[in-house]
């Protein structure tokens, strides 16, 4: 959505990594809020490691946006949930990889990461969620 400003303000230390720490919506615009989603494929399997969870779990994720009739340039914000803090390098790694792709106008949302004890199934190592304006 063009009429989103997506910035980063000078009193604050600019991000560590592909995220941005503010983004302002319109009045008029229709928030898409999408739950979190994991590495599991349509097909109910778990992906295997936490790098092929990641792909899946931003696949669902872009599926679900898709569907709602926005996409990842309609993101304004995202959460991630990983449950091993050894994972947070190839978290950061996936996402400068794939966010020139999914956001190639450099525009990226604001994003919370949280180290959490465990999500809904023991195996699942990552869940992210979004917020997208349309």
């Amino acid at each position: 959505m063009s009429d989103v400003e997506i910035f980063n303000p000078d009193a604050i230390r600019p991000p560590a990594g592909t995220y941005s720490h503010v983004a302002r919506v319109p009045a008029d615009a229709a928030l898409v809020v999408v739950a979190g989603q994991v590495g599991v494929a349509p097909d109910g399997m778990l992906a295997n490691g936490f790098e092929r969870q990641c792909a899946q779990a931003f696949a669902n994720l872009g599926a679900a946006l898709e569907a709602a009739g926005a996409g990842w340039s309609s993101v304004i914000q995202t959460m991630t949930f990983i449950t091993r803090r050894e994972d947070i390098p190839a978290l950061r790694e996936w996402r400068q990889q794939e966010f020139v792709r999914l956001f190639p106008d450099a525009r990226y949302p604001p994003n919370t990461l949280l180290v959490v004890s465990g999500l809904a199934s023991e195996e699942m190592l990552i869940e992210v969620q979004a917020i997208a304006a349309i």
